[in-house]
């Protein structure tokens, strides 16, 4: 899928926030995890939204990532947020993450929102007069294009933990990229990673049996969460080859 990474709009709301590498956000190699960068978007995204007292939750739908160097331990990173486009339903949401002057992920994003009821909901006024002028009038498709696995795709089992669900009763969105990260680290080590994907096609419940199916190819890690035949996510990881690995 191509995505589109808008530029920072001279007007409208912008978001900035900045934090701290921590131990518990990287790899044994030092760098920023990708669960650990989902959960940062996750966060200045949640800040948005609360600082100007917008009710409901939202529930991503996609997200790319245009990966440079990622951020490392004791970076201090500096997150600028902005919605970048809507939908009925939904709305995309551009990040820049940077370390000092250097941009380290460009982030794009489809969040959908929901009511009380845990369906999607329509955007009214409430949101435009707030995000309006940063969309500038840009629509965005909800529709997600990732393939199935294929036949041959090396299947294991995923257990759940607690620890992966969120107040909406589903694995959140952070947790899922702990499977890439551990995929990464058994068929990939060292391979450095420029870009990335995910798609949610059905939240995972809890006492849901998942499996994880992965692939690797010169230069694609794909994994999927899969239950009981049907696809709920879907990860796609961008690899630099062997020879270019920068550990």
């Amino acid at each position: 899928m191509t995505y589109e990474f808008v530029d920072c709009p001279a007007d409208g709301r912008q978001v900035v926030a900045t934090r701290r590498v921590r131990l518990g956000d990287v790899t044994a190699s030092g760098r920023l995890r990708l669960d650990a960068l989902a959960a940062y978007l996750q966060d200045i995204a949640a800040d948005d939204v609360d600082e100007i007292g917008i009710q409901g939750a939202w529930v991503l739908r996609r997200m790319a990532l245009r990966i440079g160097d990622l951020p490392r331990f004791r970076d201090e990173v500096r997150l600028v947020t902005f919605c970048s486009g809507t939908g009925g339903r939904w709305a995309e949401r551009r990040t820049t993450v940077q370390v000092v002057e250097r941009v380290a992920v460009e982030a794009v994003a489809l969040w959908v929102y929901v009511d009380a009821s845990g369906r999607p909901a329509p955007l009214e006024d409430w949101f435009f007069q707030h995000y309006a002028s940063a969309a500038n009038d840009r629509k965005v498709s909800g529709r997600l294009q990732h393939g199935r696995p294929p036949e041959d795709a090396e299947h294991r089992p995923w257990p759940l933990r607690r620890a992966d669900f969120d107040v909406l009763a589903h694995v959140n969105n952070a947790a899922s990229w702990q499977a890439v990260e551990e995929e990464l680290a058994r068929v990939a080590p060292g391979r450095r990673l420029v870009g990335a994907e995910i798609e949610y096609r059905a939240a995972i419940d809890v006492g849901d049996q998942v499996e994880l199916l992965t692939t690797l190819s010169d230069d694609r890690l794909s994994c999927w969460f899969v239950c009981d035949g049907d696809v709920r996510v879907s990860m796609l990881v961008d690899l630099t080859s062997n020879a270019d690995a920068a550990g």
